[in-house]
């Protein structure tokens, strides 16, 4: 019997380029569903994006939530495409704020980096109140890319009683997709501000908020860990296997998708 599974990933081809994270965001949900799994996918509104070639159009019954992040409302605005030929909905998360509606040739995360605290919650915030908004009750959440790293943090933690969400099992995805340098420190306080406890933020060391210490976190609320790519960090697989966390590491030789399917399988009972 199919289940419903929610994709939160960073990037899907073809609304980007083709890349190995943004060929099995696209590729991943359609043999889902080709299996008849119910899907749901998630990805950030890049500015890069053409809305007109891809047919973006505003769900206004979705949009015009604020997302509050450092005593600052942000207007979250969902816009929505149909892959072809498998008629999968792709949900965008957008905001006047965080993305640029004009046309750029980089990704809004690399070339406006100092935004990427505030973007993170704001990416993670809107996806689950959507989610909420669609009364769609996922299965499994898996996250592709370190944008969706907070997710797992969100729903284990401040929507861990949400009939929504607290049966769901979390897979978190690790590529070789590090950024350069640091987060900003206050990151942290943000969090806090939103009711995260201290507690569950202490991995994040506010002097070094880099790419290993965001996907440690990830990897401490997920379910279960997928090494999507070839030259992960190895100090993240040691940190899954130390928390004896289930890994699927993926083998090129064969279908690779069929080995996520089985995995789905296996976490769900």
């Amino acid at each position: 019997m199919g289940k419903r599974i929610l994709y939160i990933s960073q990037e899907i081809t073809p609304y980007l380029p083709a890349s190995p994270m943004s060929l099995i965001g696209q590729q991943l949900p359609q043999c889902a569903q080709d299996n008849g799994h119910e899907v749901r996918i998630f990805m950030p509104k890049y500015g890069c994006i053409n809305e007109r070639r891809n047919q973006l159009h505003e769900v206004i019954r979705l949009s015009g939530m604020n997302v509050s992040i450092d005593d600052t409302d942000h207007p979250l605005i969902i816009k929505v495409a149909t892959l072809q030929p498998s008629r999968m909905q792709v949900y965008f998360i957008d905001s006047d704020d965080y993305f640029v509606h004009k046309a750029v040739n980089d990704l809004e995360i690399n070339y406006l980096p100092d935004e990427n605290d505030e973007r993170l919650i704001f990416f993670s915030y809107g996806v689950i109140e959507t989610v909420k908004k669609l009364r769609w009750e996922p299965a499994l959440i898996h996250c592709h890319g370190w944008i969706s790293a907070l997710a797992p943090l969100f729903i284990k933690s401040l929507y861990a009683d949400d009939p929504m969400f607290r049966n769901s099992k979390i897979v978190y995805s690790l590529y070789n997709d590090k950024f350069e340098g640091t987060l900003n420190p206050k990151l942290i306080d943000k969090l806090i501000e939103n009711g995260f406890s201290p507690d569950l933020l202490k991995t994040l060391d506010a002097a070094n908020i880099d790419h290993n210490n965001l996907s440690r976190i990830a990897i401490e609320n997920a379910d279960a860990i997928v090494v999507a790519a070839n030259n992960v960090d190895s100090e993240l697989l040691k940190y899954a296997q130390s928390l004896e966390k289930p890994i699927l590491t993926i083998d090129d030789s064969v279908d690779g998708y069929q080995q996520y399917l089985q995995y789905y399988s296996e976490l769900l009972g």
